[in-house]
């Protein structure tokens, strides 16, 4: 008798199913048997992935799952939906899919990715740390692929707006969780009870972190400020999105708009109140519409939040003080950053973060010092070199900007990129943060593919795949 592929993954199934009944209690066995089809349907649906990353990693960013190696689930989806593509691939069930086409951004991003090696060997040889650097540097390449997975999964518009509908209905999920349990316990520990049900890593140093920022907002981002760079980075999305829409989809985006700025004011991140304030006035200057009555509109909701919540008004009135502990702090990292930069000019690699334990040095809270203080000054200038071809492919035309349902997502990724690059000024997340990287990179990829689509005339002359194979939007298929 003939066995065909499709038997024997159904009978592996079914001896994986067997086994999780048999070796596990009845509720570790439904979680298994719920996850082994949800990884059967992500391997038949590739973009099914996607959309479950998008959902997870805004709502339970770090939430970890043990597989052997343990890893948060949202990287874990993300790996999964890189393994369907190329079991797709390899079944050829992607006839109509398109040929990988490298795009100026995606090549520079992949020089970025090529040159990691090299502080990564040196950072395996100078840096000594029980941790793995070579999960590290892995996750982090993980991470940066969300451009190629938009680039492959979401080449359709309609694919790119329910992308972004998973992203804002698992950041309104976390919002209203994160706002609920801090109102309920009018602490940022609240949370900690329901972290540890998602199973967070290091749950003990997490709670005592949560616990010594009461007086701030908790999250499933476990930091405060880590909240306020994803707001800054999706609240643009938000805006743009839900003043475009209607009915119910209207409803989703100013819901997440209107409840994140509340947490930015709750989780008191300065970094991201100042960068999403000077992109709403750039958008303002462009002449978007609605933006400067947003802002006048924020400005009230700020002052009557503020005068209802008194602990609001003792963060704020020390937040942007030279007194203020934080400051302090950054400013003592700067000082001591060239020390870093001379002990280590390679970069420390990946084994871990900074700083290095075992000396004085400190870390860097700046995006673009970070990557000195991880890879060094020429990873760095790569990382400005990919930032520098994304506004050449992305930046709007000269004159005002229309805002209409066509340029929504368009503007929402350009408005809450240069909002997340300009919180890297305060803050190093978007650097090598887990998850927090794969959104901002997937964002990257979405706004790129939305610009190519709106400025066609920029889109660079790429060599065909194949003498046969027309070009659709610069991507052979």
């Amino acid at each position: 008798m003939r066995v065909n592929l499709a038997s024997l993954v159904a009978i592996l199934l079914g001896l994986l199913f067997g086994a999780a009944a048999l070796l596990l209690s009845p509720a570790k066995a439904f979680v298994a048997v719920v996850g082994l089809a949800g990884a059967v349907t992500i391997l038949r649906f590739p973009f099914w992935g996607l959309l479950l990353f998008a959902g997870v990693a805004t709502f339970m960013p770090f939430s970890t799952v043990n597989l052997g190696i343990r890893s948060t689930v949202s990287e874990a989806i993300l790996a999964l939906t890189w393994g369907a593509i190329l079991w797709q691939h390899f079944l050829s069930r992607l006839p109509d899919a398109p040929r990988f086409a490298l795009r100026p951004t995606d090549q520079m991003l992949l020089w970025l990715m090529l040159f990691s090696v090299f502080p990564f060997v040196v950072g395996q040889v100078i840096t000594h740390a029980d941790s793995s650097g070579v999960a590290n540097w892995l996750r982090w390449l993980l991470n940066l692929s969300g451009v190629f997975l938009a680039a492959k999964l979401l080449v359709e518009q309609k694919h790119r707006e329910s992308l972004v509908i998973a992203l804002l209905l698992g950041t309104l999920a976390m919002l209203v969780l994160s706002i609920g349990v801090f109102v309920r316990t009018r602490s940022g520990a609240g949370i900690a009870p329901i972290l540890g049900m998602f199973n967070y890593a290091n749950f003990d140093m997490l709670k005592f972190g949560l616990e010594a920022m009461s007086s701030r907002m908790g999250s499933p981002w476990t930091h405060p400020n880590a909240i306020g760079g994803i707001m800054a980075l999706l609240l643009p999305l938000a805006f743009c999105f839900g003043m475009t829409e209607q009915g119910w989809k209207r409803a989703l985006g100013l819901s997440v708009a209107c409840l994140g700025a509340a947490a930015l004011l709750l989780a008191s991140s300065r970094g991201a109140m100042v960068s999403l304030a000077l992109v709403l006035l750039w958008m303002a200057l462009r002449g978007v519409p609605y933006t400067g009555r947003l802002l006048m509109i924020g400005a009230a909701l700020t002052v009557a939040l503020v005068m209802a919540y008194p602990p609001l008004q003792e963060r704020l009135a020390t937040i942007f003080s030279s007194d203020n502990a934080s400051t302090e702090v950054r400013f003592d990292e700067y000082r001591m950053f060239p020390q870093a930069v001379a002990a280590y000019p390679f970069g420390i690699g990946f084994k871990v973060d900074p700083p290095v334990p075992g000396t004085q040095l400190l870390g860097i809270s700046n995006l673009w010092l970070n990557y000195v203080y991880k890879i060094g000054i020429l990873g760095m200038l790569l990382f400005v070199a990919v930032t520098v071809r994304w506004w050449r492919e992305a930046r709007p035309q000269p004159g005002p900007i229309r805002l209409t349902k066509d340029t929504a997502l368009w503007l929402g990724t350009t408005a809450g990129i240069l909002s997340a690059l300009v919180s890297g000024l305060f803050d190093h997340y978007f650097s090598f943060a887990v998850v927090m990287v794969a959104l901002f990179w997937l964002m990257v990829g979405i706004n790129v593919l939305e610009a190519r689509r709106l400025f066609p005339a920029r889109v660079p002359q790429v060599k065909r795949v194949a003498a046969d194979e027309p070009l659709l939007d610069g991507v052979g298929r």
